[in-house]
C-alpha cells in the first residue's frame, strides 16, 4: 500500500453508495477502529480529524487515516456501528486557512470511540454514564469535550492509557507511588 494512495480509498461508486443515514460528523480510522467526531458547525471536527491523522504520522498514536469529513454515513452491522464517507466528500478534508484538501481515506471502519465537541455534559471528572453513548442501540465509549478545551490530548489519552484503579481510595493510591492512578505496567499492556 503506497503512502500517496490507499487501495481501499479508491472512488468505487458501487461500494460507497451502499450507505446508511447521513450525519454531520467526521471520522478517522486509528488502528482497527474509527473515532467518530460529532459537534456543531465550527466546533473543530475537521481540525481534530486532521490533528489525529498528524498524530498517527508522528507515531504518537497508531496509524490514522481519514474515513470522512463533515458528513458521514452510519450503519449497524451486527452489534457494531460502521462509518463510511459521504460519496461526494470521500477523500476530502477541510483545513482551515488552506481550504478543501485531498488526502488518503478508507471506505469504511467500525466506530470504537465517539468524541462530542462542545458537549454540555463535559466535566473535569465525568460521570461514568457520560463516557458512553448509544447509536442505533449499540453502546460505544464516548468523550465529551467542553467548548474551548482542546480535544486532541483527551483522545490521545483515551487511546494510549488504561482506566484508573478501581480503588475506593484514590489518594491512597497516590501515597503508594502509583502516580496518576495509572497502572504501572501501562507501557507493556
Amino acid at each position: 500500500m503506497s503512502q500517496g494512495s490507499l487501495k481501499e480509498g479508491s472512488l468505487n461508486e458501487g461500494s460507497l453508495n451502499e450507505v446508511g443515514p447521513s450525519v454531520h460528523a467526521s471520522a478517522v480510522k486509528i488502528g482497527q477502529r474509527a473515532v467518530l467526531i460529532r459537534g456543531p458547525s465550527g466546533s473543530g471536527k475537521s481540525r481534530l480529524a486532521f490533528d489525529l491523522i498528524m498524530a498517527g504520522r508522528s507515531g504518537v498514536i497508531e496509524r490514522a487515516v481519514l474515513v470522512g469529513d463533515d458528513r458521514v454515513h452510519l450503519a449497524t452491522v451486527g452489534d457494531e456501528i460502521e462509518v463510511r464517507p459521504a460519496p461526494v466528500l470521500a477523500g476530502l478534508i477541510e483545513i482551515r486557512g488552506l481550504g478543501i484538501r485531498r488526502c488518503d481515506f478508507v471506505e469504511h471502519a467500525t466506530v470504537g470511540l465517539v468524541v462530542d465537541l462542545d458537549a454540555a455534559d463535559a466535566e473535569r471528572l465525568p460521570a461514568t454514564d457520560s463516557l458512553k453513548t448509544l447509536i442505533s442501540g449499540v453502546e460505544i465509549p464516548r468523550i465529551p469535550v467542553g467548548r474551548g478545551y482542546s480535544p486532541l490530548p483527551l483522545v490521545v489519552a483515551a487511546l494510549t492509557t488504561t482506566k484508573s484503579s478501581s480503588s475506593v481510595n484514590p489518594s491512597g493510591d497516590c501515597l503508594k507511588g502509583n502516580g496518576n492512578h495509572m497502572n504501572p505496567t501501562i507501557a507493556t499492556e
